[in-house]
């Protein structure tokens, strides 16, 4: 099998999955992007990371953009005999974000596109699926490939989703603390069962939230209510949990972000609201596109967030 000669860019969205009930099924793509750009070299791998993560991040085989690619030649047919990459990051790691989702989304796409006929060989239907199986759940790379407000679900054949258009009423602020959390201790926090009346008001506001995201953002409040996982996870992260109660009370549809400890806010925020010094607050855009790829280098890729949101 032969490869693309010269450089590919990636251009992926962070996320927020859960949205409050829609746990592991829904997500929502945010105007705030990682660049990645990867060669095909005579031999060895070498990552140069900056922005976020960097002078942490593994640079060689370890990162995770590469061993997502890695899994991406496996099923394009051949293994190539070098890799570049440079990665421009901007989505905060382990903050609840899809910082995962989004070196997964790039590494597979990068591999795609390094292949001649890639696109024939893993179509985006097959690339969701890998991407979902890397990740282990899909409501993270499902909006990371999108774009918009998606609705992802796993049938024994992989994973799949759809992507819903976004009402114009929807305005997403995020509040990044600097302290990190880790997906696996949130999901240790979860109970393995839940009453039945706590399942069954989750289940009808998941339900509510999916017209309220593409329809009515006037029930978003509403339609943000959960009792699956928030609650359960609260005495992990209180600071984000009282930040969520805060927001709540003042009447904006405030939720944890994924699995936190971000707080994603999906209307809009009174202005005197002050969530404190610890935590930086991005005012940022629906991301309708989801990942693109295009040719070529990242050049000066600027390498400050506000490049891909609108920081206040």
């Amino acid at each position: 099998m032969t490869f693309t000669s010269g450089p590919v860019r990636v251009r992926v969205p962070a996320t927020s999955a859960n949205l409050g009930p829609g746990f592991d099924a829904l997500g929502l793509a945010l105007g705030l992007h990682d660049d990645v750009a990867a060669e095909v070299t005579s031999g060895g791998v070498r990552v140069v990371v900056s922005g976020e993560g960097a002078g942490e991040l593994p640079d060689g085989d370890t990162h995770l953009v590469v061993t997502s690619m890695r899994a991406a030649f496996d099923v394009l047919g051949a293994q190539p005999p070098g890799l570049a990459l440079e990665c421009v990051n901007r989505i905060p790691q382990a903050r609840g974000l899809g910082s995962s989702s989004a070196a997964i989304v790039a590494g597979v796409l990068l591999a795609r596109a390094l292949v001649p006929d890639g696109a024939a060989r893993l179509d985006d239907a097959a690339a969701l699926r890998l991407a979902a199986e890397i990740e282990g759940h899909p409501d993270n790379v499902a909006p990371c490939l999108l774009g918009g407000f998606t609705v992802a679900w796993t049938e024994p054949a992989g994973a799949r989703a759809v992507s819903l258009p976004v009402a114009d009423g929807v305005r997403p602020t995020v509040f990044v603390p600097g302290e990190r959390g880790l997906t696996a201790v949130a999901r240790a926090a979860l109970p393995a069962t839940v009453p039945h009346a706590d399942a069954a008001l989750t289940a009808g506001r998941a339900a509510l939230l999916v017209h309220a995201l593409t329809a009515d953002p006037a029930l978003l409040l509403p339609a943000t209510v959960d009792r699956l996982h928030q609650n359960y996870r609260a005495p992990g992260m209180p600071a984000t949990a009282a930040l969520v109660s805060a927001l709540r009370e003042a009447g904006v549809a405030a939720v944890v972000s994924g699995a936190g400890p971000t707080v994603l806010a999906l209307t809009e925020v009174p202005a005197g609201f002050a969530a404190g010094t610890d935590w930086r607050r991005w005012e940022l855009l629906v991301d309708v596109s989801g990942a693109w790829v295009t040719r070529g280098r990242l050049g000066h890729a600027e390498r400050d967030p506000v490049a891909a949101g609108r920081k206040s």
